[in-house]
Parts: structure tokens; C-alpha cells; sequence
């Protein structure tokens, strides 16, 4: 498999974690927008992962380079293996290429049904556990903000991308076929999907890189913004590889 030297500068789409919007990627915006054109992928009107998907393709340029955080990932899969000759490149980050077990799946029907009756609160408060993020000062202001956002988002968009997560498919042979630059990241002390959890994903993909962001939980695009923007930065630069 041969490279090449030549830098392109291509668009770069960002798909965000459940109930979230682009303030989850917004560090990352304003520090590589001055250099690569940034988009942002809403995922809140689809009931599938196929349909998620789809709508992102119909409207992200020809080629791009692809980032996913959390449910984010599931959704850059999803793109990559429905339109690998359109990725150029992808970063899953604090992701899982695993499908719901039978139990995970279960466990989201009373989430769903709160949602739906009013008692969206309670749904935020499972959904948006503080305990996934790093102990520290910015834990309290970073659950304010992931707070707010899925307020803004909405319970409907809740079912909806609920529903999308219940039913998403097992993405491990897409991992395998990978063969754009690609990397992994996530933060040292993830609990919801712990570093083991990473470096198993990791190891599917041909040439991938993995990242551990110290001192980061579960989104450590704002937990550590610094060292998340580096490593993007990094990737966006890598030679592509000829396919």
C-alpha cells in the first residue's frame, strides 16, 4: 500500500454525541476551522443508523474526512460502511463498533417511555451521568453545558436518536476494512466505555492509532481541549493512503 506526499486540505465533518450539538466539537471548530473546512453533522431526525447516515451523505461534499464522538461514532461507521470511497479519512472518538445486547437494548425502553411521558429530566440525568467525565473543576460546568444542550435538542430528538442506538448493527467488519488514515481516542478514565474497550477497536483497524487523552473522561473534546485538538490536527495531516 503506497502514499503520497501531497497535503490536501479536505472538509473535515464532525457527528456529535446523543443530544448533543456542535458546542461538544466547539474547541475543535475554532481551533481547525483557520485551517480545514468544518462541518458540523446533526443527528437527530433519523430512527436507524442507516437513515442517520444517509442523510449525512446527501449533503457532505464528494470526499471528506470523518470524526465521530460517542453515538457520533456509531453514525461515522455507519457513513463508512455504506461510503467507504467517499472517507478519506476517520477518528472515532469514545466510541464502540459494538451493536446493543439484548439487555442494553431493554434497558433503553424506560428511557424512552419517560421521554415520551414528560419526564425528561430523569432521562438526562442517566443519559448525561456526570460520573462518565473526569473528577475535577471542569466536571460541574462540562455537565452544565452537555445539560443544556440536550435540553436544546429536545425529548423527540431523544427517542429518535435512542431508537437509532437500539437498533444499530455490530460495525467490527467495517473496522477490518478500513484503509484510510485513522484514529482512535479516548479518555484515560472513560468509565462508560473504558481505554480496554479502545484499544480492542484499535487493533481492528489496519494502521490505526490510538489515542488516550489523560485526565479526560468520556468527551474529551471539551474535557481536555488542548491535547484533543492536537491530535486531530495530527491525523488531519497524515499523507492519505492510496486505496
Amino acid at each position: 500500500m503506497g502514499q503520497y506526499d501531497i497535503m490536501t486540505i479536505e472538509p473535515l465533518v464532525l457527528v456529535p454525541p446523543m443530544l448533543c450539538d456542535a458546542r461538544a466539537f466547539g474547541p475543535q471548530i475554532e481551533a481547525l476551522s483557520p485551517e480545514f473546512p468544518v462541518m458540523f453533522a446533526p443527528t437527530t431526525q433519523g430512527e436507524r443508523m442507516e437513515e442517520v447516515a444517509s442523510q449525512i451523505l446527501g449533503w457532505a461534499p464528494a470526499k471528506f474526512a470523518l470524526a465521530g464522538m460517542s453515538m457520533g461514532g456509531a453514525v461515522a461507521l455507519e457513513i463508512l460502511r455504506r461510503a467507504p470511497e467517499r472517507v478519506t479519512r476517520i477518528a472515532l472518538i469514545s466510541a464502540s463498533a459494538l451493536s446493543d445486547t439484548p439487555e442494553q437494548a431493554s434497558a433503553r425502553e424506560p428511557l424512552i417511555v419517560a421521554a415520551r411521558s414528560g419526564r425528561f429530566n430523569d432521562v438526562i440525568a442517566q443519559e448525561m451521568n456526570p460520573d462518565w467525565l473526569a473528577p475535577g473543576p471542569s466536571r460541574a460546568p462540562i455537565t452544565t453545558l452537555v445539560t443544556d444542550m440536550a435540553y436544546a435538542n429536545g425529548s423527540e430528538a431523544y427517542v429518535r436518536q435512542a431508537r437509532a442506538t437500539q437498533r444499530r448493527r455490530d460495525q467490527q467488519s467495517t473496522l477490518r476494512k478500513v484503509t484510510c488514515p485513522a484514529v482512535v481516542v479516548c479518555g484515560q478514565e472513560d468509565t462508560f466505555l473504558p481505554v480496554k474497550r479502545h484499544e480492542f477497536m484499535a487493533e481492528m483497524i489496519p494502521y490505526a492509532k490510538l489515542e488516550v487523552i489523560a485526565g479526560a473522561g468520556h468527551l474529551p473534546t471539551l474535557e481536555d481541549p488542548v491535547a484533543t485538538t492536537i491530535v486531530l490536527h495530527d491525523w488531519m495531516r497524515q499523507p492519505l493512503m492510496l486505496r
